[in-house]
């Protein structure tokens, strides 16, 4: 005598499988290829240092200027320097040497405060791929001179190198005591296309390579 199945459960040779659990997520985000496609800007500087010396000279210009203006409605003289100015201004024509110098360091000024205001600095930052629109990471070039470099001394053959990571090349500069110049070339370019791809940066920058013999002694 045999058992029926439980209710639920497919009959054998029915044809019909239970379903499949559905894929579990990845727990773990991973740098993706291409970034998503998403363009990663570059990060802002705070510039503490210039605004704080355009506050300075601001609060002291107008402190001055306050303060010689309540003395003269106190009945006292004003400062000589604001009378040499009102003077100097009321007398001197527009084409004079020193109004044109004038004018031609306030506008100076005002163009490197506009150039700061519009342009991102922190050049030394380079953006990486973002894994998630919330999160921002970026990597020091230093960081990543160094890891190259790193990556460049484990190729048999290389006995020192330098390396200088811009925002858009990364110049390598290796020597190579033993072996062709030619394989260590193609070893030391094939590690550093690794490596940069590891860096995970939005956009990363190109290889300029540079591989030759250490100079002879004597």
């Amino acid at each position: 005598m045999t058992t029926p199945p439980p209710a639920g459960t497919p009959a054998a040779g029915s044809g019909t499988t239970a379903p499949e659990a559905p894929d579990a997520p990845d727990a773990v985000p991973v740098l993706g290829g291409d970034g998503g496609g998403e363009r990663v800007r570059r990060f802002w500087a705070v510039r503490r240092v210039p605004a704080a010396l355009l506050a300075a000279v601001v609060l002291a210009g107008t402190g001055l200027l306050l303060y010689d203006v309540a003395a003269v409605r106190a009945g006292h003289s004003a400062m000589e320097w604001r009378r040499s100015l009102a003077r100097g201004l009321a007398t001197r024509p527009l084409d004079d040497p020193v109004v044109l110098v004038g004018a031609s360091l306030a506008a100076l000024l005002g163009l490197w405060l506009l150039l700061l205001a519009v342009t991102p600095g922190l050049r030394s930052v380079l953006p990486m791929r973002r894994t998630h629109p919330d999160v921002r990471a970026g990597l020091d070039r230093k960081a990543a001179a160094l890891a190259l470099r790193d990556r460049t001394m484990e190729v048999s053959g290389v006995q020192s190198v330098r390396v200088k990571a811009g925002r858009r090349k990364v110049a390598v500069r290796a020597r190579s005591h033993f072996r062709p110049l030619d394989e260590v070339r193609t070893d030391v370019e094939t590690v550093l296309a690794q490596g940069v791809r590891e860096l995970g940066l939005a956009a990363p920058p190109a290889l300029k390579i540079r591989v030759d013999r250490p100079p002879t002694k004597g």
